[in-house]
């Protein structure tokens, strides 16, 4: 079905996810040092990454993968469960994130709704809702959207991402840019209007849920 490559220190964390993997149809392949990792990762359609690697961590393969134009996801492994460390990761490049102690299951699960979601790197599709963003157009039910360049950029900052909770001081840094010297109010409005195009209940959100007192978040599963 897929080569995935399993990056971690630890031969029984590789030996366990390894059989579940398998046993889902994957072909894997195994690493046990960054720079392993960064050498095998041009084989791979997905990278399960542990950060805590002896000499090149996660964080630092997340980058160099990145840097280097690659666009494979990658499931990050970690003891670390605070959510600045999860937006961290997110930032560096990964697509998704499973807090140690973990089980099999999840992490093969989350394995398959990547390579659902990245399937066709050129777009993300989240029931009647498909997003472009090397073509910056979205559709919904097959409808094209007219977005502003705001509304498109920050539609998609919460699409890539599913169930993070993004402060509205973050998706300002992300979406307008470090330099924007405005209130988060600006956020709202935009989240606003965004809904309204895609016909959103605020009460009951199909797409973006408010998270009171913190920010917003994108709901739904990759079709």
């Amino acid at each position: 079905m897929a080569s995935v490559l399993l990056v971690d220190d630890d031969p029984a964390i590789r030996e366990i996810l390894g059989a579940y993997l398998r046993r889902e149809g994957h072909r894997v392949l195994e690493a046990a040092t960054g720079a392993e990792a960064l050498e095998k990762a041009g084989e791979a359609d997905l990278v399960v990454l542990d950060l805590m690697l002896p000499e090149l961590d996660g964080w630092q393969v997340a980058r160099r993968l990145r840097e280097a134009g690659s666009e494979v996801p990658i499931l990050m492994l970690t003891a670390r469960g605070e959510e600045e460390e999860r937006v961290k990761g997110f930032e560096l490049g990964a697509d998704d994130y499973v807090t140690k102690p973990f089980s099999p299951r999840e992490v093969v699960a989350r394995v398959r709704a990547l390579l659902r979601r990245f399937g066709h790197r050129d777009r993300l599709v989240y029931g009647p809702l498909e997003i472009r963003p090397q073509e910056r157009k979205v559709f919904l039910e097959g409808r094209p959207m007219a977005l502003s360049k705001l509304e498109f950029d920050l539609l998609l900052t919460l699409a890539q991402h599913p169930g993070l909770v993004y402060s509205r001081e973050r998706l300002l840094d992300r979406v307008w840019g470090g330099d924007f010297y405005g209130v988060d109010r600006v956020v709202d409005v935009h989240v606003a209007a965004l809904r309204k195009k895609l016909g959103d209940d605020p009460e009951h959100p199909r797409f973006i849920e408010t998270v009171r007192g913190v920010g917003y978040r994108f709901l739904g599963d990759a079709s």
